[in-house]
């Protein structure tokens, strides 16, 4: 597996209580408000859907430990996030990691296109998602 594209990884300090970032990336309608429509719900093994470009994609939440950390499967690709909070005084450090990634020529179905070109087309994008859109809801 050493010639897989690697894993995406944003990370943020944002001028937010861990609690108020938590929220907005725990909840269907904070994570709606930066990233995607969904019916997400905080529950191991809950089945939920992220409605993205290509239609509605699969989900499932593998990990949860409030407020500190947050998995889901998404679609079908073998594709994870995972969120990682840390506070950090009144302030919160959050971690966007994104993996599953298979070797750089194997197509990812939906966009039909080479892993390595979706990897960062997607880096480009949760750098604004995090950096820009879900900085600007918990800071506001």
């Amino acid at each position: 597996m050493e010639n897989t594209v690697p894993e995406i990884k944003q990370t943020a300090t944002f001028n937010a209580p861990i609690q108020k970032v938590w929220e907005t990336v725990s909840t269907a309608e904070g994570i709606a408000s930066w990233f995607m429509p969904n019916d997400f719900q905080p529950v191991v093994g809950h089945q939920f859907h992220i409605q993205s470009q290509f239609g509605p994609s699969p989900c499932i939440v593998t990990e949860l430990d409030p407020p500190h950390r947050l998995s889901f499967q998404w679609d079908t690709d073998g594709w994870f996030v995972t969120f990682i909070l840390k506070e950090a005084g009144d302030k919160t450090e959050f971690t966007l990691i994104h993996g599953g990634w298979k070797e750089p020529d194997s197509i990812i179905s939906k966009p039909n296109e080479k892993s390595s070109i979706i990897r960062e087309r997607m880096n480009q994008g949760w750098i604004g998602l995090v950096n820009e859109k879900l900085r600007k809801v918990v800071e506001d």
